[in-house]
């Protein structure tokens, strides 16, 4: 059974910096893409990064935020800088089986983690 744990969100002013941590268990980091989406009341889940065969990140968060992985510790991480309000939302992690799918399309993720909040205000 495979199983994605995110943690690391919070509150944090604008400018500010959280890395958000995925911890998998059932199925290793290294042989799926893995994803980080975020998803605001009303909208529909949005992909940010991801990481497999190579990187890949929306635009809005080029240059800001990085993804990374920890083979060791089967963790995927997002380190977040520079954060802004309109990063604010419910950050998901994800996992493919498919060794560099569509990446930015939520539906070619097998399984998901639970969520973590990430609030940037004032």
């Amino acid at each position: 059974q495979v199983q994605l744990v995110e943690s690391g969100g919070g509150l944090v002013q604008p400018g500010g910096s959280l890395r958000l941590s995925c911890a998998a268990s059932g199925r290793p980091v290294s042989s799926s893409t893995m994803g980080w989406f975020r998803q605001t009341p009303g909208k529909e889940r949005e992909f940010v990064a991801a990481i497999g065969i190579t990187t890949h990140y929306t635009d809005s968060v080029k240059g800001r935020f990085t993804i990374s992985r920890d083979v060791a510790k089967n963790t995927v991480y997002l380190q977040m800088n520079s954060l802004k309000p309109e990063d604010t939302a419910v950050y998901y992690c994800a996992a493919s089986r498919t060794p560099w799918p569509t990446v930015v399309d939520p539906n070619r993720y097998n399984y998901w983690g639970q969520g973590t909040q990430v609030t940037v205000s004032s």
